[in-house]
């Protein structure tokens, strides 16, 4: 499965920011040892089921230990006996785009 997830305090430090809180967050899914992926929106992470969730709630928890309040948006995509679909997802759309003249 994949999984497009982004977690952060619902309040900001006296910056502004939300950066120190969603690394940690980010810090538990480049440790899992599972394919994952960061950009300035959401985190994407593959694997069954069960690592998969397990991440995500450790990724939230991480995010809760620094504020009361936490917010989590999660999309799936659970597609059983597909693997590598982190890059496989975008390398058919790149080659659809290179087709075009």
């Amino acid at each position: 499965m994949l999984v497009a997830f982004s977690v952060a305090p619902s309040a900001s430090d006296s910056s502004g920011s939300v950066a120190k809180a969603v690394a940690e967050a980010v810090r538990i899914v480049r440790e899992s040892g599972l394919p994952n992926e960061t950009n300035a929106m959401f985190t994407l992470i593959e694997g069954e089921w069960d690592e998969v969730m397990d991440v995500v709630k450790r990724a939230t928890e991480a995010v809760q230990a620094s504020a009361p309040r936490v917010s989590l948006v999660l999309k799936a995509d659970i597609r059983p006996g597909h693997t590598e679909q982190l890059r496989t997802k975008v390398r058919r759309v790149e080659e659809h785009l290179s087709d075009t003249p």
